[in-house]
């Protein structure tokens, strides 16, 4: 099944030219990553910035991430590569997990395949996005 996710027209245009630019000029120019972020953005559903759903994650997000096999929460930000602190749990769209947050909802649940198995993944709650807040030039 081919999950559909919703991005403004603005992360689709700095999106679209982040993989272009690490097509070109990144030392990852075919990985599965950069594959992934592609198809991502290809199937997107693209609306203006006023009309994203308050509970999806967008670029600049920070949400709240419950992992089911342990109850534990955590607090995340979805950034651009350059701003991506492991230390500050910032997530780049690049990473695989930053790819497959992008677009998805509060209450979705992810399966998600780490080298020790599968952890499940449900989107608690979208603390912050730039959209819902008026902040739409970030």
């Amino acid at each position: 099944m081919t999950r559909s996710i919703i991005l403004t027209q603005q992360d689709l245009e700095r999106l679209k030219k982040l993989v272009s630019e690490e097509r070109e000029f990144g030392k990852a120019k075919d990985s599965k990553e950069l594959k992934a972020l592609q198809l991502e953005l290809e199937r997107a559903h693209v609306v203006e910035a006023e009309q994203i759903p308050s509970g999806t994650i967008t670029m600049n997000s920070r949400f709240l991430l419950k992992h089911l096999n342990s109850d534990e929460k955590t607090e995340y930000s979805l950034v651009y590569p350059e701003d991506a602190d492991f230390l500050e749990n910032k997530i780049s769209v690049m990473a695989p997990i930053g790819t497959a947050m992008l677009g998805y909802h509060e209450g979705d649940e992810i399966d998600w395949q780490v080298p020790e198995g599968t952890v499940r993944l449900k989107i608690e709650k979208v603390l912050y996005q730039p959209e819902a807040s008026g902040h739409f030039e970030l």
